[in-house]
């Protein structure tokens, strides 16, 4: 039975007994604590932890899952991999213990002519925790198993929590018997390689409380309503019903190592080393594949560097079996056939799925070879000092400069006999890490000691902001900052840093450009404020020019922002969520953000997409926020818990750390995003949002820039007198300019290629004077000569290659021939093939009259081209060759 039929008979059966299906949710956890979902029942977590109401009394899925901590036992052993799929019933307060387990056995004994898996009963073993006697009168009582085919577990085999305080309960498993091929009987008790797992019943019943790991908790009591969460592992089941002895083997797998070996020449099963590497490529390209349909893109942090690490560990396990060019394609079109009958979005996704792929191979194909070599040598080094360890600067290294994944080295030199210096490694990389954060804090704090901000914070606390509510108002100077030091006073004409108690100044975060204004002290003296910043938490520091008189520490004061660039820069930070959304809802949840700058007037944001995102779709794009503009939708923030704002739908960015309480905007009904920024309070407020552009700022990253408001009005002002001109120069109406316009390059271009033309023919005139003055060098028919200056390359290799070919008879003939164009001089130079039986080589040739030229070059024996800095060493070039024809002939 396929496993495509696997998971079709699953969903029916339950969904026949009252069962909501629920589509698998995305690998990408919807749970700021995981990186990727690890297990069937992590979409319902919410339900049973009585978070949301669950919107059913019965469920099923089948539910993707990625799990890497034993990433490293992939291929080694056949029993780990890091995709697979669980098959999941659930009950929220409504069928309990009975009803799971004759659910579990009906579907798995049915005969498969009835819709069942049709497993013997007597090959099915079950496991009971100790003291569930409950669970063991249903298998004996109800279903009929015989007492002596169920086993009593304890706590670490046979009972479930979340590892947290909540809900937990006894397991029931249900285990298949292989027969004696794979061990003594027993029972799983005795042998969990014969007696297989297949199917996990969890009876949630009690409420646990604090502990650590697996069995040293205590239970609090029953729960009020309680619950089921069953899962059946589908690899596992197909195993059996596919009549296989392990994973690797069944149908989504076993075509992927056949199409490994196929494109490698190794046979599965003809060695052992080779039979590891095959199932790392099966296993790591089907879960690579799986995770980029799902939206994750390579990259150095988070799941995307799951990613790459798989990936990468498919790719140099393809390498080790043999194959010399990219493979990811081949392997990729056979995953997706394979799974694309469960997973059909993947078939219409493919395109996406492949450029994401290849463009990862590419990337990594570039620097094997290198970071090898390097790794290569400095095994051969650390050997030869009579090491053991390869320092943790070398891994860094080839990590930093080769983009070998941390984990790829420690498995090439563990191949080698060495561990490496992860601490090392770990050091450096927190060092480069801290740089770039320094660096970036002095862009924005200057090189100011941090110590005068902490002494602040220390001494008077936080600033609180009130600029979500005000523009303007009192406050008191907590704190002054002069040359890096804290300050009692600032004079007339000073740079210096002021503190407030409270503030309406914005300051720089979250995208949004900082707050400018002034600060008046009840003194006279006044501050003009050009950035604000928060260089510790908590402390709002005023960057800024004592305009007038002294400011004195403790002074009462005023602040007040730049209204007009406040109101400006808020138009266009809710300009950037609604391009979010909108962007989102064009190219899907990938459309991640990755970062954004709000200015007065204008926004970048910058986005997840392995590529360009079409003209027609960014039109689209705009088109939908403006038309959102029209709405006039209210604009409002509420401050509240994360569960709440995850329960709402809102988007937050993932690896950002977000307190208890967090604040969500809202707009209408059309986005929700976590900011701490300031926003319009209603739509229509922005007037226009116009996007200019999108281009790539990195692997996987796209950036759109546009205008908003006045500055998107006098853009598109601008553009209409532009097309004004254009159209009284073609005498064409508006619509009819990309027309005439192109018919106007179009002449132009056919023009250019008849002048290229002529010049061409001109510069090839001189082919038989230049073949008919061939000298005779000892025997040798040498052209060495200067052409006319501005030849092109290409020119000049078609006119040496022409006079070669009019070298008459059996002669060995040379042709070197020199230009300068854009002032460096030019060479090219060919030999027939009787001077090559003579030793001449136009690659030698080339080398040294590159040499004498100043530069460098290089080609084949046949035909070679060079170039260099100095054009009044042509002359000195020529010679060069002359001699060298002569020695050589």
């Amino acid at each position: 039975m396929e496993s495509a039929e696997i998971r079709r008979r699953w969903l029916r059966f339950f969904e026949e007994r009252g069962h909501t299906v629920v589509p698998s949710a995305s690998l990408i956890a919807d749970d700021p604590t995981l990186l990727l979902v690890p297990a069937g029942m992590v979409p319902f977590k919410p339900y049973f932890l009585g978070e949301v109401k669950p919107p059913f009394k019965t469920a099923t899925s089948v539910q993707k899952c990625v799990r890497t901590p034993d990433i490293e036992e992939v291929g080694k052993t056949t029993r780990h991999g890091t995709f697979f799929q669980m098959c999941g019933n659930f009950s929220f307060g409504d069928y309990f213990k009975e009803g799971a387990i004759k659910y579990a056995w009906e579907l798995l004994t049915t005969p498969v002519a009835e819709g069942g898996y049709g497993l013997e009963p007597e090959k099915l073993w079950i496991t009971v925790y100790l003291d569930d006697d409950e669970a063991e009168r249903i298998w004996h009582e109800v279903v009929g198993v015989p007492k002596e085919r169920i086993q009593r577990l304890g706590k670490k085999e046979n009972y479930w929590s979340m590892g947290v305080p909540g809900p937990c309960g006894p397991c029931s498993e249900i285990n298949y018997d292989r027969g004696p091929e794979f061990g003594v009987e027993g029972g799983p008790a005795v042998n969990d390689e014969r007696y297989v797992e297949i199917w996990n019943l969890v009876f949630m019943q009690y409420e646990r409380g604090q502990g650590i790991g697996k069995e040293d908790f205590e239970i609090l009591g029953e729960l009020p309503s309680k619950n089921i969460d069953t899962g059946l592992g589908l690899e596992r089941l197909a195993m059996i019903l596919q009549g296989v002895h392990n994973m690797y083997e069944t149908d989504t797998l076993r075509v992927v190592i056949d199409k490994a070996g196929e494109l490698t020449g190794v046979r599965y099963g003809a060695a052992v080393d080779s039979d590891v590497s095959l199932r790392v490529v099966a296993d790591h390209m089907r879960t690579s594949t799986m995770l980029i349909g799902d939206g994750v893109t390579p990259g150095n942090e988070g799941r995307g560097y799951v990613l790459r690490r798989i990936m990468r560990r498919a790719i140099r396990n393809m390498r080790l079996l043999g194959a010399t060019g990219p493979v990811v394609g081949d392997l990729l079109d056979v995953v997706i056939r394979a799974m694309g009958q469960q997973y059909p979005e993947l078939l219409e996704d493919r395109k996406r799925i492949e450029t994401v792929a290849l463009a990862e191979e590419a990337a990594f194909l570039k620097t094997l070879k290198a970071g090898t070599n390097i790794l290569d040598s400095a095994v051969t080094e650390t050997k030869a000092g009579g090491g053991t360890v390869l320092a943790g600067d070398k891994a860094f290294l080839l990590h930093d400069t080769w983009g070998f994944p941390i984990d790829l080295t420690l498995e090439m030199a563990a191949e080698q006999g060495l561990s490496v210096d992860e601490d090392g490694f770990r050091r450096l990389m927190k060092e480069q890490r801290e740089r770039a954060k320094a660096d970036a804090q002095a862009k924005k704090h200057g090189h100011a000691d941090m110590s005068a901000y902490r002494e602040i914070a220390d001494t008077s606390g936080s600033s609180v902001f009130t600029g979500y509510t005000d523009t303007e108002g009192e406050s008191t100077v907590v704190g002054l900052v002069v040359n890096g030091a804290c300050a009692p006073a600032a004079h007339e004409g000073d740079d210096v840093e002021v503190v407030l108690d409270r503030t309406p100044f914005y300051a720089e975060g979250g995208g949004q450009l900082a707050d400018t204004g002034r600060i008046k002290l009840d003194n006279g003296a006044v501050v003009e404020v050009r950035d604000v910043q928060q260089p510790v938490p908590g402390v709002t520091v005023h960057k800024g020019v004592v305009q007038v008189g002294e400011v004195v520490l403790g002074s009462a004061a005023y602040a007040g922002i730049d209204i007009q660039r406040r109101r400006a820069i808020a138009r266009a930070h809710s300009a950037t969520h609604l391009t979010h959304q909108a962007l989102r809802d064009a190219l899907g949840p990938t459309a991640a953000q990755a970062g954004s700058e709000n200015s007065p007037g204008r926004f970048r944001f910058d986005f997840g997409s392995p590529t360009a995102v079409p003209g027609s779709v960014l039109t689209d794009v705009e088109q939908k926020i403006n038309d959102v503009l029209a709405r006039e939708l209210d604009v409002h923030a509420e401050v509240m818990s994360m569960d709440e704002a995850k329960k709402q739908g809102a988007i937050a960015e993932f690896g950002e750390k977000y307190g208890e309480r967090v604040r969500v905007v809202t707009i209408g009904d059309f986005s929700k995003e976590l900011c701490g920024g300031t926003h319009v309070h209603n739509t229509a407020q922005l007037g226009l949002v116009k996007l200019l552009g999108e281009s790539s700022i990195g692997s996987g990253v796209r950036r759109v820039e546009a205008l908003v408001g006045v500055d998107a009005y006098r853009f598109l002002a601008r553009e209409h007198t532009v097309v004004s001109q254009l159209t009284e120069l073609v005498k064409g109406r508006p619509e009819e300019l990309p027309e005439k316009i192109s018919g106007v390059l179009a002449k132009l271009k056919d023009a250019e290629k008849e002048i290229e033309k002529y010049r061409a023919e001109k510069v090839l005139q001189a082919a038989a004077g230049l073949a008919e003055g061939a000298k005779d060098v000892r025997g040798v028919a040498l052209v060495a000569a200067r052409v006319q200056d501005g030849t092109s390359a290409d020119d000049l290799r078609k006119l040496v290659l022409d006079v070669r070919g009019r070298i008459q008879g059996d002669r060995a003939a040379v042709v070197a021939l020199f230009t300068v164009a854009g002032g460096r001089p030019l060479t090219v130079i060919a030999t027939n093939e009787a001077a090559r039986e003579r030793g001449i080589k136009a690659g030698d040739l080339v080398r040294t009259a590159a040499k004498t030229l100043g530069g460098g070059g290089g080609g084949k024996p046949d035909v070679a081209q060079g170039g260099g800095q100095n054009a009044a060493a042509v002359p000195e070039a020529v010679e060069a060759v002359e001699r060298l024809v002569a020695e050589a002939a």
